[in-house]
């Protein structure tokens, strides 16, 4: 089983390690990040990040996943309450365009651990393992 995790990263840590901006902030973040600390990451951190990533940095979507994925690889992080594999899935859905969003993949990642069913509108939410409801 995997040692529990020493702290939680918020947003800003995240986006601050991502865009090495500010360069100040940038370094103290990869100062945490990058050490052997463990770290948890909320499914809402890794939308939000996405959110200002794609909104605010203009960073392209399919460069947003890469990122994120590449950063939930790192051994000391973790997904607070999800298998990082399933979250990692999860971001390969919002790769290919804005069908799926952040926010509708990661609700989707929660869903696969159970009631495995979604109420939505949403028409472009994915299905895959999971019951849509409307």
């Amino acid at each position: 089983m995997p040692a529990s995790p020493e702290a939680l990263l918020d947003t800003s840590y995240l986006v601050r390690y991502l865009t090495d901006d500010p360069p100040e902030l940038s370094r103290r973040a990869a100062e945490v990040i990058d050490s052997n600390c463990r770290l948890a990451v909320s499914p809402l951190v890794l939308a939000e990040a996405a959110y200002v990533l794609t909104h605010v940095y203009q960073v392209p979507r399919q460069a947003v996943v890469d990122q994120l994925i590449a950063f939930l690889q790192k051994e000391n992080i973790t997904c607070l309450r999800l298998d990082k594999g399933v979250v990692i899935e999860a971001l390969l859905l919002c790769r290919p365009s804005g069908r799926v969003s952040f926010a509708d993949a990661l609700i989707w990642a929660e869903a696969r651990l159970g009631p495995r069913a979604v109420y939505t509108f949403d028409e472009r939410f994915p299905a895959l393992g999971v019951e849509v409801l409307r």
